[in-house]
């Protein structure tokens, strides 16, 4: 069945829970009653674009695309990759790249003077996939500061 790449819908939520289960299974499970809210402002954002790959009714990767305004580099804006993640019964078969480039095509036409991504993973193959999907390594040094354990 061929994958089908769209924005999140509010029928998502579920789901969008579950897949990030492969992302930081270690985090805390979250009800989605709990979360019903920041997911409905999150979608609802005109910042944010909450992008998936559907295969059969089941979304099974996404990533979180945000266009920032900007008052440097002629007004132009910027973009940022977050929360990239696949099911792991899907990895390998090219639905993190197309979702990649889809948010690169969205930050484009959206006039972006950048897209960055960071990644707190250090296992030299999902590096190379970044960089494979048109990323660099070692630009910039990023700095991050975090309020969770």
């Amino acid at each position: 069945m061929s994958p089908t790449f769209r924005l999140a819908t509010s029928d998502d939520l579920p789901a969008m829970l579950a897949l990030y289960r492969h992302l930081s299974p270690e985090d805390p499970l979250l009800e989605p009653e709990q979360v019903r809210a920041d997911y409905a402002r999150l979608i609802g954002s005109d910042l944010a674009s909450l992008l998936v790959a559907d295969v059969g009714g089941a979304v099974v990767a996404s990533c979180l695309l945000l266009i920032v305004p900007n008052l440097t580099r002629g007004g132009r804006p910027f973009a940022i990759i977050e929360n990239v993640v696949t099911h792991s019964d899907h990895r390998r078969q090219g639905l993190g790249t197309r979702l990649l480039a889809l948010a690169s095509k969205r930050a484009q036409a959206a006039n972006c003077y950048k897209l960055m991504l960071a990644t707190g993973r250090s296992d030299e193959g999902v590096l190379r996939f970044y960089e494979q999907a048109g990323f660099t390594r070692g630009g910039k040094t990023f700095f991050e500061m975090r309020w969770v354990d």
